[in-house]
């Protein structure tokens, strides 16, 4: 991931600026981050994770949302999962389209972005109270890291056969692999 740095900012003036630019950005202590844009699998991925979990949750009170969200991490840093999922309705900050009740994020990451999705972001994510599950979707083979919350802390558990199918427990479903890696 090619970090580009812009200046200091307000959420306000990030905000403003985002809506204007044409490149999608995250904001980590009160400056915006210029995001890469993914290749093609990045973005297969993506849709099918998205496709799936709507799916499977077309029963739940849980709604999917795309990349255009944000998820506030910290007093100045806004994040852009690529999908997340809500528990009952979503709550946004001054009715923004800043997230604040992401029950399940999701990261599609790419040799670029593995660092920042691995580390930076992980943390972030664990900093959220109603985060109860982080998922990590490599784009060039079939692996998935899924981290879930508990009473003892956060529980690390890796995919990587197709028969394999990851516990969403806190939403009540599974995912399989080879659902996720189909045509990709």
């Amino acid at each position: 991931m090619v970090i580009e740095r812009v200046r200091q900012m307000s959420v306000e003036e990030f905000l403003d600026f985002a809506e204007r630019s044409e490149y999608r950005y995250e904001y980590i202590d009160g400056e915006p981050i210029k995001m890469t844009g993914g290749k093609l699998n990045h973005f297969r991925l993506i849709h099918r994770l998205q496709f799936l979990l709507e799916s499977l949750l077309s029963e739940s009170e849980c709604e999917v949302l795309g990349s255009g969200m944000l998820v506030r991490v910290g007093e100045a840093s806004l994040v852009a999962p690529d999908v997340s999922v809500v528990s009952g309705e979503p709550e946004t900050e001054a009715d923004t389209r800043i997230l604040l009740n992401p029950i399940l994020v999701v990261e599609v990451i790419s040799p670029s972005s593995v660092d920042h999705d691995r580390v930076v972001k992980r943390d972030f994510y664990y900093s959220v109270d109603s985060i109860q599950a982080y998922v990590i979707v490599e784009q060039d083979r079939p692996l998935v890291e899924l981290y879930t919350r508990s009473e003892s802390g956060w529980r690390l558990q890796a995919f990587s056969k197709l028969d394999d199918e990851i516990p969403l427990d806190a939403l009540g479903c599974r995912l399989s692999l080879r659902d996720i890696y189909r045509n990709v």
